[in-house]
């Protein structure tokens, strides 16, 4: 029996990665003012790109041609997980979505940046952990440096567990757990070296991204040889050629070899609203973009007018190249602006009694639920959440700030940020000659509902740094 070769002609579509739709995630876990600069160094680096104060989607569409938009998907997939697409993403300008385009109030203001440590224990605190697994987690987190690497190997943490009179530890818990805080934001934190933080990273991108499989033997491999710029003995053990070898070092170099670096200021920053939560009569309460909060950019029409179709000369493909990164560049902006409205929305929703009650009427509220609410993964939530603001009547506060942990058991469950609103308001009206005991409490606590025991209550009092019923005696 003979098999004879046979041609099959196959027609699909998918949406690869390229470094300019990793750019596009990364620009979505960027602060305003992060953001800016970004936004600042494209319009330096690309002639298509400018300024306008006054600008909407049509134009855009005016200067566009099929010829040099075929290869861009109009959809922009975000996702840390790579499975998610942003339906509503906007072909617009940058600001064109979900604004009112009224003029607001100047809300720059000063603030203290969250740390790295702070952040990630922040989303510890949202995991559903029994308290050997926290206990182990906590660990872990303690040895993680400020650029996101573990200080430690996994047999001296061991040894550490072990010391604090752990029952019955055995590896395979610390590497499980491990294994479950290295998918935290950012992404790369947790890891042991350079080697494992880049691979953590690639491991997001999916089976089918172009060269991927080249890309991570080069990172377990050949680090070394790209750091001298070896690139003769990469094309040979990696079997590329220059173009790809190019395309490989480009995705490399997107990676961010320090996760935790971001997170590291000292000083005050201004914190700029990225939403701002309005009242209407019909519709009710209403997230919207903060117009002020970026510049708006568009393609530069006197440029683009000079693209001609067929020419193939080098000024037109320099042009062209041009124009595919700043349609780029405002898409990614967009649908940046249309997840954070979705995100934002959909958090204001869920504590819409905190607007009328303050945070003492604040709702138990995890990545998990806004992350199934609106069809993404909990990473991305995330970073979506992360040094991202919004303007309230109560004030200005990052949108992380409306997420806490369930606190309670059978029955009803209560936000651990609404509790800590209690315990400070009992405190604040107690007699300044007999204060409260944490016992005292926890029973006034039980009066309104609320069950918790008495160290909950010492932990969130020692948290708000209040001193405890008999210093506050001393102190009166």
């Amino acid at each position: 029996m003979t098999m004879k070769p046979t041609l099959q002609l196959k027609i699909g579509a998918q949406l690869t990665m390229t470094p300019q739709l990793q750019q596009a995630i990364q620009l979505l876990q960027l602060s305003t003012l992060d953001l800016r600069q970004e936004i600042q160094q494209a319009i330096e680096s690309n002639p298509m790109l400018e300024l306008d104060e006054a600008f909407g989607e049509e134009e855009v569409a005016s200067v566009t041609e099929d010829d040099w938009t075929n290869d861009i998907p109009e959809e922009l997939s975000l996702d840390s997980e790579w499975s998610d697409t942003y339906p509503d993403a906007s072909l617009g300008a940058l600001g064109s979505a979900s604004g009112t385009g009224d003029d607001g109030p100047d809300f720059e203001r000063s603030s203290q940046v969250q740390g790295l440590q702070e952040h990630l224990q922040w989303q510890l605190s949202l995991l559903d952990l029994d308290e050997r697994e926290r206990e182990i987690a906590e660990t872990l987190l303690d040895a993680v440096n400020d650029v996101g690497y573990l200080t430690c190997t996994l047999d001296e943490l061991y040894e550490g567990l072990k010391t604090q009179g752990l029952p019955a530890l055995k590896m395979p818990e610390i590497e499980k757990m491990l294994g479950r805080l290295q998918q935290l934001d950012p992404t790369g934190v947790f890891a042991r070296d350079l080697r494992e933080c880049l691979l953590l990273q690639l491991g997001q991108l999916p089976d089918d991204t172009p060269l991927l499989q080249q890309t991570r033997r080069l990172v377990r491999q050949f680090l070394e040889a790209l750091a001298n710029d070896d690139r003769k003995l990469l094309k040979r053990r990696l079997g590329l050629s220059d173009d790809e070898l190019n395309t490989v070092i480009a995705i490399i170099r997107l990676l961010d070899p320090k996760p935790g670096q971001r997170f590291d200021h000292n000083d005050s920053h201004y914190v700029i609203p990225d939403l701002i939560l309005r009242h209407y009569r019909r519709d009710g309460w209403q997230v919207e973009l903060n117009n002020h909060a970026l510049p708006r950019v568009r393609i530069q029409p006197d440029y683009a007018a000079l693209i001609k179709r067929a020419d193939k000369s080098d000024d037109n493909t320099f042009l062209k190249q041009h124009l595919q990164e700043a349609r780029w560049l405002i898409k990614s902006l967009s649908s940046r602006n249309d997840t954070l409205v979705k995100v934002g929305q959909e958090i204001m929703l869920r504590q819409r009694d905190f607007i009328k009650h303050g945070e003492e009427a604040m709702k138990p509220l995890i990545l998990a639920d806004i992350a199934q609410a609106v069809d993404m993964h909990e990473s991305t939530i995330s970073r979506v959440t992360t040094q991202k603001y919004i303007h309230t009547p109560r004030g200005v506060f990052e949108l992380k700030y409306f997420f806490s942990s369930h606190v309670g058991g059978v029955g009803d469950t209560h936000a651990s940020t609404a509790i800590r609103a209690r315990i400070k308001k009992f405190i604040g009206e107690e007699p300044a000659r007999r204060p409260l005991s944490d016992a005292k409490l926890v029973e006034l606590l039980a009066n309104n509902g609320i069950a918790v025991a008495r160290r909950t209550v010492a932990k969130y009092r020692e948290a708000m740094g209040i001193p405890s019923s008999s210093e506050r005696k001393r102190l009166a």
